[in-house]
């Protein structure tokens, strides 16, 4: 079989250089095409890091979404796109420049498979989500219709709770860090979660890639032993640390009140986890024949468990 030539658009993001790294590990059947656009020309970190993706083999293929040809030029070179831009959570709407990219997909007309920036929560789930947060959802969701409309062929890929963000802190706000002291549980604390670590969002999109299974589909990312309650989740780093935290309940009355006075983005942060750990969206629905299981389709990929995870921050 021929390599697969895979263009991963916001390369340099905070889940796309993962998705990069994972592309570049399967040399043997991938070419790793990576985004080069012209307006990230004067952010150091960002150009360095993209120069080093080159060093490891990537190609760089520069574009802009301001022109339109170019986008279509630099689709026409691969097979896959994965866009991981980063998404509309302080009201950017930076998530619909991926209107630009459908269109230059549409009229290159090569593409096999294209993965929005999604890698969260399952926006056809969220139509009731709060304001100000639902534009992240919204926003998706515009996205998704324009696909599907275009008739490109997809995979969506929600990943849930990315480690980093509401693992290592226990799911505390305002900190990405573990507390060693005490920790705000919210409600009692038993709704259950899904905790991804984002190296293994990067390697499960990867394999989805060339996977029938998951054409037209949904591929949630739920690894059994990573669905925990906040109260679980809050007992392995306490085995780890060797001593039991102050537990300080906050309900689901005084949560949404705490949203008054915060600004757009703490508002949407506030609404976000009110959804996980109040509601349960993440978990109170089956999976259905427009989904799959990342962890039961691809059951070698061995994920980092939270308890191993946690061991970083001791």
């Amino acid at each position: 079989m021929a390599k697969r030539k895979v263009l991963v658009v916001g390369g340099t993001g905070y889940i796309g250089k993962r998705i990069v790294k994972a592309s570049l590990a399967q040399e043997d059947h991938i070419t790793t095409y990576v985004l080069q656009r012209r307006e990230m020309g004067s952010d150091i970190d960002k150009v360095q890091l993209l120069f080093s993706f080159k060093k490891q083999g990537a190609r760089l293929i520069e574009a802009s979404f301001s022109d339109h040809n170019s986008l279509v030029d630099a689709v026409k070179q691969v097979d896959v796109v994965i866009c991981t831009m980063s998404g509309s959570h302080s009201g950017s709407h930076e998530s619909l420049l991926q209107l630009k990219l459908v269109e230059a997909i549409k009229e290159a007309g090569n593409i096999k498979r294209f993965i929005p920036s999604e890698f969260g929560t399952d926006p056809s789930r969220m139509g009731h989500a709060l304001e100000p947060g639902r534009v992240t959802f919204d926003d998706k969701m515009v996205v998704r219709r324009a696909i599907e409309d275009a008739k490109i062929p997809f995979t969506y890929v929600t990943a849930n709770c990315f480690a980093g963000y509401f693992a290592a802190n226990l799911s505390q706000m305002e900190t990405l860090l573990p507390p060693k002291e005490k920790v705000t549980i919210y409600g009692d604390g038993n709704v259950k979660v899904i905790y991804v670590d984002e190296d293994d969002v990067a390697l499960y999109t990867i394999k989805t890639i060339d996977d029938p299974r998951t054409l037209n589909k949904t591929l949630h990312i739920r690894p059994p032993e990573n669905i925990l309650s906040q109260r679980e989740l809050v007992e392995k780093w306490e085995k780890l640390l060797g001593k039991e935290l102050e537990k300080i309940s906050i309900s689901q009355e005084d949560f949404l009140a705490s949203m008054k006075g915060l600004d757009g983005f703490g508002q949407t942060v506030v609404g976000h986890l009110y959804h996980f750990f109040y509601e349960g969206c993440l978990t109170n629905f089956q999976i259905g024949e427009e989904g799959e299981e990342a962890s039961e389709l691809y059951p070698d990929v061995k994920y980092i468990r939270m308890d191993e995870y946690l061991k970083l921050y001791l």
